[in-house]
């Protein structure tokens, strides 16, 4: 059972330190019960309190030691799901804390409807728009690409990169500071999470109906 979030312990940095680079089994297992206590429980408590903040994020994740093949024992993800491959994620690392919102691994049913909304006047410089503004306030935004300029459109269209995408991510790190190891936590996950909440809502309505 989890408990009311508090923060990360300093604690939980050293349990991370043991396991960088490319740890050995014995010390993976040892490691496995202070991670849980200290890594991955916080984050539960975290995303708990956020859910019970806002109940658009109840429908959360945190990944267990094993669940996550490539060095999971290095970084504790956790995701939010706003629909069906619409997700905001939050990780937690020796660089502290980071947070993302991912439009990712779409049927192509999804890829389509993207396509369309940003090939619309209304509903693609809608989207533009709200790109710009977060890219302004930090965000990074990344995602699979085709290697070419859409077939059907010209190279020079005015959202010629945004037709490119197959996914679309943004995200950026919240650091390390101080507030890692508070509730206050909570609040700078909030804040991002509003952020991110035109881009969260125009992919839910655009794409992932």
């Amino acid at each position: 059972m989890t408990g009311e979030f508090e923060g990360w312990p300093e604690s939980a940095f050293d349990v991370l330190l043991q396991l960088e680079g490319e740890p050995s089994a014995e010390v993976r297992r040892q490691c496995r019960k202070d991670r849980e206590q200290l890594v991955r429980r916080p984050m539960v408590e975290l995303l708990d309190a956020v859910a019970a903040a806002d109940e658009e994020y109840e429908d959360f994740s945190v990944w267990g030691y094993g669940e996550v093949l490539l060095r999971a024992w290095q970084r504790q993800s956790a995701i939010v799901r706003l629909a069906p491959n619409v997700e905001l994620g939050v990780g937690f690392d020796l660089d502290g804390l980071g947070v993302s919102l991912a439009w990712w691994y779409a049927p192509s049913v999804q890829i389509e409807r993207y396509r369309t909304a940003v090939a619309n006047p209304g509903s693609g410089e809608q989207l533009a728009g709200i790109l710009r503004k977060l890219q302004g306030d930090g965000y990074e935004l990344s995602g699979d690409l085709l290697k070419r300029s859409l077939r059907g459109f010209p190279a020079d269209h005015p959202r010629a990169e945004l037709l490119r995408h197959k996914s679309l991510i943004v995200g950026r790190p919240l650091g390390c500071d101080d507030w890692i190891h508070t509730a206050a936590a909570v609040d700078r996950v909030l804040a991002v999470f509003v952020q991110l909440r035109p881009l969260a809502h125009w992919l839910v309505r655009n794409v992932a109906r």
